[in-house]
């Protein structure tokens, strides 16, 4: 009998009083069931939540994470922050996937995201305290984000932009970068975020494809020496130093093959006995160096760049033919420099010709610093669709932030490319989504009426959030917001977080994408309706 009360959840009888086991190894498993496990779901994603809440707006805190090797990395991105911070409960893993996704389908919001989920899930937890069911709660929820979403669409601005005026596009790039650590030269960064993506971009499809923008970093030198190349950049340098350092007009041709003679597949061996039998060997051996070099003049080749490298006699034949060649090129860039110069590949010697070459305006060899650090540039090129961001900084964590600030800026001036209209930030959108949301909370009849009521109350915790990070005084900063929107009927007025003495983010320039504010509402209240659906909790004794 007692054996029957200890075991209630797991253990079931037959019609002969038998025991028989439900779930196998129930000694070793805990269980956490209904409220007791909604409750411990929610203190897991609010923990997660809170860590990032601190980070949230342009005055909002970094955080440094030390990987495994000892690396640290300084960040304030709220995609990095989790996936760098290990998270092993299985809620918190929801709330890095969440982010991860706010990444990958928008670039930017990824902590704002994590902050409204958490202030949705503490609100849900009042509610349960007062025994309203989750569905009840969910639904509410759902009903609350589309009544949202639909009034973003509503208090939405168009930005006109074109080729010729691009203000737009810089001012909403430069509200992105404004929480980075890079919002010191926040106009110059834009500005090459813009540019960037441009030069890529098919405005006609509104499409844009990242992978012709490449990033690369070099240590040494100021932030501010950051430059865009409409080219490609190698970290490699001419493979012999009296090569040329500087070539106009280059002809470019890209090889996959080696500049070696041919080794036979199967196990050989030679056996050579007199000086002659060597003579001749080395003078085949010249032979095919010879023949290479001489197919690469043939074609008009004045540059050669090699995926493999290349043993010093090619190397000074080369010279001697005074043909620059760089070796090692990574099949990426072998990609960008084809794309870029309009080259064909070519995997052998004997198919060189001169219709597949490249073409490119300028190519240099470029020195860093009293260092031995050298770049290979290729400017203006024939289809110049590809681009290089060139980052220069104190140190590798101060590139790192800058590449993923850079990389967040351009994502946002994609969407904006793909759908021009836009909110206004420091929370304006969110308490004019609040005011809605609570006016539309009176025509909702039913127990959903107190979910709806509480959504509106998580939307006001961004500009709280916002307030709190910038040193004001949260509540009182909610209060003049909330009542200059009612007063003046205005949906632009937010949060003064930069003390610039006006509450108008329109005259402030504040600006965040629609497509980008309606994805962080829509994901976080799907976040939120799945954590609410789970009920029961069974695991290894050891995670409890």
């Amino acid at each position: 009998m007692q054996q029957g009360a200890k075991y209630s959840q797991q253990v079931a009888f037959d019609e002969y009083g038998q025991p028989f086991i439900i779930l196998r190894e129930q000694d070793k498993q805990g269980r956490l069931k209904g409220k007791e496990a909604h409750k411990a779901n929610i203190l897991a994603a609010r923990s997660v939540a809170k860590i990032l809440r601190t980070s949230l707006g342009p005055r909002g805190m970094d955080k440094i994470l030390v990987g495994p090797d000892g690396q640290p990395t300084v960040t304030n991105d709220g995609a990095t922050i989790l996936q760098k911070m290990n998270v092993t409960h299985e809620i918190g893993k929801l709330l890095v996937e969440l982010s991860k996704s706010q990444d990958d389908e928008i670039g930017d919001g990824t902590t704002g995201v994590v902050v409204m989920a958490g202030a949705l899930l503490e609100e849900a937890e009042k509610l349960l305290d007062k025994g309203i069911h989750p569905i009840r709660i969910s639904q509410g929820f759902e009903d609350a984000c589309e009544v949202a979403v639909k009034h973003l669409e509503a208090i939405a601005d168009r930005v006109p932009w074109t080729e010729e005026k691009l203000d737009a596009l810089y001012e909403t790039a430069s509200t992105t970068l404004g929480s980075k650590v890079i919002s010191r030269f926040q106009k110059q960064m834009s500005k090459i975020a813009v540019d960037a993506v441009l030069a890529v971009a098919d405005l006609k499809r509104k499409d844009v494809n990242f992978e012709l923008i490449k990033m690369e970093g070099k240590v040494g030198g100021r932030l501010e020496d950051t430059m865009l190349v409409r080219g490609v950049v190698l970290d490699k340098e001419m493979s012999h130093s009296q090569m040329d350092k500087e070539i106009k007009d280059a002809k470019i041709a890209i090889l996959t093959c080696p500049f070696e003679p041919p080794k036979p597949k199967n196990k050989h061996k030679l056996d050579i006995t007199t000086a002659e039998a060597y003579r001749e060997l080395y003078a085949r051996e010249q032979k095919y160096f010879k023949d290479m070099v001489q197919m690469c003049k043939d074609s008009g080749a004045t540059l050669v760049l090699c995926q493999w490298g290349f043993d010093d006699e090619a190397n000074h034949l080369l010279l001697q033919n005074k043909l620059p060649a760089v070796r090692w090129v990574g099949g990426v860039e072998i990609e960008l420099i084809a794309i870029a110069t309009g080259a064909r590949i070519v995997p052998r010697f004997e198919e060189l010709e001169s219709k597949k070459l490249g073409s490119a305006g300028l190519v240099r060899e470029v020195s860093f610093g009293t260092t031995n650090d050298k770049m290979v540039v290729i400017e203006g090129c024939a289809h110049s669709k590809a681009v290089t961001v060139l980052i220069r900084g104190g140190n590798q964590m101060m590139i790192d932030e800058a590449e993923r600030s850079l990389h967040d800026a351009m994502c946002v001036t994609r969407n904006l490319i793909k759908d021009n209209r836009i909110v206004y930030g420091g929370g304006a959108a969110e308490v004019a989504c609040a005011l809605k949301v609570a006016d539309f909370a009176d025509s909702v009849s039913g127990v959903e009426q107190y979910a709806v009521r509480s959504f509106a109350d998580a939307l006001e915790q961004i500009p709280i959030a916002l307030a709190e990070n910038s040193g004001l005084p949260p509540i009182e900063s909610l209060a003049e917001v909330r009542r200059k929107q009612i007063d003046q009927k205005s949906n632009t007025i937010g949060v003064d977080c930069k003390q610039k003495g006006t509450n108008d983010m329109k005259k402030q320039k504040v600006f965040e994408t629609l497509i980008g504010k309606q994805q962080q509402l829509l994901l976080a209240t799907q976040l939120v309706r799945m954590i609410l659906k789970i009920d029961d909790v069974i695991q290894p004794q050891d995670k409890f």
